[in-house]
């Protein structure tokens, strides 16, 4: 075990995974422990297998669409992916045939966040427009929304990150609450998500037009209604449920990972030792909890019995957008910038640091499944 301040690992990729022509936007391992799938800027979705790290088919695209996939969620089944895309959309996509069978509209710009309800019937997505929309399944065609949950209007300027609670009784929100006018849109052309704008921005000191007001907000899964407002330091990017509904964990584009009881929504834990955190993904267990970063382009390892990181950062060549563990936890794929993904050997790196036990998984465990595609730098 080692303290966040560790010098930086030389652990390499068992595979790396190249094909996409845009930066990744997220990654997720499929049940049956042989394929992940990635999603990208790109417009596409990709299949790929494992053990070998080749694709697998083509490309998955919806006919005639150009615009860029932000997010993806896998459903508890493991036979459908939800996207969210650049062109304001949620569509669901067949994992088997890699076609869309639906697409919904409502969001007035792009979709950078989406999660599945636990029983695989409700769909939540996130917008830049700073609203959650909740979407039936059943209706599949439609995409017709929840009554009274639609939309949601968060307060916040942009919606990073939506994440059903366990039980489905409450839906957590983050981002910030700013109208951010900050860049020459000439120099940064439209191709740039909005988060890298924004991060290309911070970095050259470029005027914001007002204090941030970052936070997370609790609402009410079944009617919309606002339960609880958790005030922040930070920007959040990114946000998970313990399985048992009793902690919810927040990733800060500050650098920081703030740990909140959710009986009384008092923090207690923060980990912190990164420049930034652009996503967060809980192992099924509770005690394993990994995170990237974009600007030290690494990704971590965290021991959530003690809050400590494991062993050294895991080094990229470029800024890490995303990862995700496989089902049993001994792998974690990671997506990039550089529009590669990475599998990373976990057990290889718990077995040195002697804590190989934090694989271990109880006989019964409830999974969250949501994919939060997330961010760059802090927006202070």
């Amino acid at each position: 075990m080692s303290s966040p301040t560790a010098k930086t690992s030389a652990v390499t990729p068992r595979k790396t995974m190249r094909g996409h022509t845009d930066p990744l936007s997220n990654v997720a391992h499929l049940p049956d422990g042989q394929r992940i799938i990635t999603s990208s800027w790109d417009g596409s979705l990709r299949l790929w297998d494992l053990e070998s790290g080749v694709q697998i088919g083509d490309e998955w695209r919806d006919q005639g669409v150009k615009a860029g996939v932000g997010t993806m969620a896998l459903s508890p089944n493991g036979k459908t992916v939800a996207s969210g895309n650049r062109d304001r959309t949620v569509r669901l996509w067949d994992i088997e045939t890699g076609k869309v069978i639906a697409g919904w509209q409502g969001h007035t710009r792009a979709v950078e966040s989406v999660c599945w309800s636990p029983n695989g019937k409700r769909v939540v997505s996130g917008s830049v427009d700073g609203t959650a929309r909740v979407w039936d399944v059943k209706h599949v065609k439609s995409g017709e929304p929840v009554k009274g949950l639609n939309p949601i209007k968060t307060g916040d300027a942009v919606l990073w990150a939506v994440s059903y609670s366990p039980k489905a009784t409450m839906v957590a929100t983050g981002g910030f609450n700013r109208n951010v006018k900050i860049w020459d849109a000439i120099k940064y052309p439209v191709r740039y998500s909005d988060f890298q704008v924004l991060s290309i921005a911070v970095k050259d000191n470029l005027p914001a037009r007002r204090k941030a007001d970052h936070g997370i907000k609790i609402w009410d899964a079944k009617t919309g209604k606002l339960l609880n407002t958790v005030k922040l330091d930070g920007s959040v990017t990114s946000l998970a449920w313990t399985s048992d509904e009793k902690k919810l964990i927040s990733g800060l584009l500050n650098g920081l990972i703030r740990i909140f009881d959710t009986a009384t929504w008092q923090q207690i834990a923060v980990l912190h030792g990164t420049s930034d955190v652009t996503s967060i993904t809980l192992f099924q267990n509770d005690r394993l909890l990994a995170s990237t970063s974009y600007w030290d382009k690494t990704a971590r390892l965290w021991n959530l019995d003690t809050n400590l990181q494991v062993g050294s950062p895991i080094q990229h060549e470029d800024h890490v957008r995303c990862s995700a563990f496989s089902a049993d936890g001994k792998l974690l794929s990671t997506g990039c910038v550089d529009k590669n993904a990475y599998v990373w050997d976990v057990q290889a790196i718990l077995k040195t640091a002697g804590l190989e036990d934090l694989l271990s998984i109880p006989d019964s465990v409830s999974v969250t499944h949501c994919l939060i595609n997330n961010i760059n730098p802090d927006i202070i």
